[in-house]
């Protein structure tokens, strides 16, 4: 069963009950047929886009697709205040607070309907801004030197930028603009940042931006399971971008620190980090790029000084991201699990709906000082 066929079925079944609860809670009989009419075109968009799209990707289908991208979040949050309505109305007629001729009043219906519809509104409005917004998160933190000549190290990592067709140009400009201008000595991907592939007319321009980041030691990155998707793990899109992938692989910069990066965990061959970082010299200090921060406790066990991890999304929306953070040791932000210091990305951009309720859209910045 393909993924969207899932999601189309998780969307269909709450879709039910909004429409019944609604139906019975504030739509009177003499509005009852505008208002079936009304949610049938709402909610129909995303699985009608979703079916037509699999075979005509023409101009109809990208419109609805798009329209479905606010309707997915939206759909979301009412169910929620609905579903709120219905746990206060419990409420109230155990503990009567209000009258039940208050509740029945025409008036007071429209005017708790009205609510739980601008409510997600304005939830999905502030997702955009908030998925648009390119933040910097900055961390400092104490490595320990061994045997390394350096005393600093300033590392931007960003993950899961999902480059494709109809990412803005502009948004990826903002986004360099941002890294050239914190001036890092190193510059890191943590996997899924292309979706596309070499046909889809912004990519050429992506991979000249991307290309024009500047840095000491260089630009290096970790396929994710997005790339994997669609074959971008074969493509060319990354040395034409200037950007150095690690394949369960390492770079040894010599007395100063050690670069590592893993396969994601879908590559069946993957090496277990166990033998990766066991293979390093033990002399300098460790970083370590992994896609998923599925394994933090394994690798807080190795010789690992930083992992960098993102693909979590931090859930993306409210209350997704309640789940991820019992799937993940660390959903998002930074925690130090022994003496491995641990940072997860929420990313810079989201695969599905371009509106993010929850985490930031970030680039994260590691001040590193190199301690005796």
């Amino acid at each position: 069963m393909g993924f969207h066929t899932i999601l189309t079925l998780g969307y269909l079944i709450p879709g039910i009950y909004l429409f019944v609860r609604i139906w019975k809670l504030f739509v009177p009989r003499d509005s009852r047929f505008l208002y079936i009419i009304i949610f049938l075109i709402l909610f129909l968009i995303y699985p009608l886009s979703n079916f037509y799209g699999e075979e005509n990707h023409g101009i109809l289908a990208k419109i609805a697709g798009t329209i479905a991208n606010y309707l997915l979040p939206f759909f979301l949050y009412l169910f929620l205040f609905v579903l709120l309505t219905d746990l206060l109305l419990l409420i109230n007629f155990i503990f009567r607070i209000l009258p039940r001729e208050k509740i029945k009043e025409r008036t007071f219906r429209l005017k708790v309907l009205a609510l739980i519809i601008c409510l997600p509104v304005i939830i999905v409005i502030s997702g955009i801004f908030n998925f648009n917004s390119i933040r910097v998160s900055e961390y400092n933190i104490d490595v320990q030197k061994k045997s390394s000549d350096l005393d600093n190290l300033k590392i931007a990592f960003i993950s899961d930028f999902h480059l494709q067709e109809n990412t803005p140009v502009r948004f990826v400009k903002r986004a360099v603009q941002k890294i050239n201008k914190i001036n890092p000595d190193l510059m890191l991907f943590g996997g899924d940042i292309v979706e596309g592939d070499r046909e889809d007319e912004n990519m050429k321009e992506f991979e000249r931006i991307l290309g024009s980041i500047k840095t000491r030691f260089g630009v290096y990155g970790v396929l994710g399971n997005h790339e994997h998707y669609s074959r971008q793990d074969k493509g060319s899109f990354f040395s034409r971008a200037g950007i150095k992938i690690l394949r369960d692989s390492a770079v040894i910069f010599s007395k100063s620190f050690i670069l590592a990066g893993r396969n994601d965990s879908n590559i069946s061959t993957r090496k277990d980090v166990n033998e990766l970082v066991s293979s390093l010299p033990d002399s300098l200090p460790v970083i370590l790029m992994d896609h998923r921060p599925s394994e933090i406790r394994q690798i807080s066990g190795t010789l690992t000084d930083i992992l960098l991890s993102g693909h979590t999304h931090n859930g993306q929306l409210f209350p997704i991201n309640l789940i991820t953070r019992k799937v993940y040791d660390l959903s998002m932000g930074y925690r130090k699990f022994g003496n491995t210091h641990v940072f997860v990305s929420s990313g810079i951009r989201l695969w599905g709906p371009p509106v993010r309720t929850t985490g930031k859209s970030e680039i994260v910045v590691v001040n590193v000082s190199f301690t005796p």
